[in-house]
């Protein structure tokens, strides 16, 4: 909790009057009751009270905060409204002190009585909601802040949205839409994003997805210069399936240069992808790494190479997988490479790349036999063609497809005059 200002303090501990307030929450505030408060008759304190507090004031302003209070706690008053007032100094100095505890006990003190002057009091209630939601007391910061509207009949938006953030503390999700709207409706000359981002959380814990896009979609709306409304609104269309919307706003997002998290640009190369344009996923995740807005990692490369993979672009598909490889000579991955380069019709390169596999110790051995075969046939190395082949038949999963090539590679090499 922030400290008291010494100003705040200084003014309250300035102002020689008090308050009145009842803590038991009325079903709804009573005009006349308030208005008959706020007319009644300014009490002091008496004289020799009054002068104890000043002196306590000027050791204060001495900066002497603990000798003050131990002058106000040597006060005996006599008198209601003198030891509310006693009490009340006292919890404003606690509470400067950073003493939560001991400052709402005396707060407490002089609220219950009901004798403080209006506005004092009015404070004074509403100083003990926000010291109670400081030391995460959250229901009875909710009564406090109910206590204060029920006193003074006025609505405030702060209040409304602490109410709102308490519920959300206490995990009372559906509690929490209706005091953020009423701050949302009070603040609508200068627009609180807090409010709006309570009801988005309650939202989501609600599994209410729909509604949180909304509210996302408003807050784009009031606050359009906000880089974080925009990539927060594009990662929440993911949860409603619109790829579409989504893609639109993290590109407008990008565009505008408000990504400023790695997972920014994943949302994105995700909605391409889903929107069935790998390409411009792997071009921008291949900007984003060489950026180094993305980290080099094998997961991000592969995520590169699997998206150029599902665009065709069979060079560069294999180019990423490979580099992926390397990382921890991860042998599906050279196979994946090995596999592509001999789509792309580089052979030779394919050869090299689909041998690492195998020295990794590669699982897939028949699809690796089966592409090797081929790489060297194409390269009318007959010989090593055939030995691939043949030990493709090893496994039961390509036996059937080896045993057909197997013949297909003797028939060749026999016209060619070759022996194997």
């Amino acid at each position: 909790m922030k400290q008291m200002s010494k100003a705040t303090a200084l003014a309250l501990m300035m102002s020689l009057a008090g308050g009145a307030l009842s803590t038991v929450a009325v079903a709804a505030p009573d005009p006349a009751k308030i208005e008959q408060r706020k007319n009644a008759k300014t009490k002091v304190m008496g004289e020799r009270v009054g002068k104890k507090v000043i002196k306590a004031f000027d050791l204060y302003n001495e900066d002497k905060v603990d000798e003050a209070i131990t002058l106000l706690l040597e006060i005996d008053a006599s008198d209601d409204f003198d030891k509310a007032t006693v009490n009340r100094y006292l919890g404003n100095l606690y509470a400067q002190k950073e003493e939560y505890k001991t400052a709402i006990k005396y707060i407490r003190q002089a609220v219950a009585p009901d004798v403080l002057n209006f506005k004092d009091h009015a404070d004074l209630i509403k100083l003990l909601g926000d010291l109670l939601i400081g030391t995460e007391q959250y229901e009875g910061a909710k009564k406090a802040y109910y206590d204060w509207m029920d006193f003074t009949g006025e609505k405030d938006a702060k209040v409304y949205g602490r109410i709102a953030q308490a519920n959300y503390e206490l995990k009372k999700f559906a509690d929490v839409i209706e005091p953020a709207d009423q701050a949302i409706a009070l603040n609508k000359e200068e627009p609180n994003k807090s409010f709006y981002m309570l009801k988005i959380g309650s939202y989501f814990e609600l599994k209410q997805y729909q509604n949180a896009v909304s509210v996302a979609e408003t807050l784009v709306k009031i606050f359009p210069e906000d880089k974080q409304v925009w990539t927060q609104l594009g990662s929440f269309y993911m949860q409603t399936e619109q790829y579409r919307k989504g893609q639109t706003v993290m590109e407008v997002a990008y565009e505008k240069g408000y990504f400023d998290k790695e997972n920014h640009y994943k949302i994105l190369g995700s909605y391409y992808s889903l929107n069935e344009i790998p390409y411009k996923a792997a071009i921008t995740f291949e900007k984003a790494i060489k950026d180094k807005n993305i980290e080099r990692t094998k997961q991000n490369v592969t995520a590169t190479a699997s998206y150029f993979h599902q665009a065709k672009n069979i060079d560069k598909a294999a180019k990423y997988y490979e580099e992926a490889a390397k990382f921890d000579n991860d042998a599906e991955m050279y196979r994946k490479a090995g596999s592509l380069l001999l789509q792309d019709l580089q052979y030779a390169a394919a050869v090299v790349r689909l041998n690492k596999a195998l020295e990794l110790g590669s699982k897939k051995k028949g699809t690796i036999y089966s592409d090797l075969a081929e790489a060297y046939l194409y390269q009318e190395k007959y010989k090593q063609a055939y030995r691939a082949i043949t030990k493709a038949q090893e496994d039961p999963k390509t036996r059937r497809f080896a045993r057909s090539w197997a013949a297909f590679i003797k028939e060749k090499a026999q016209r060619k005059g070759i022996s194997l």
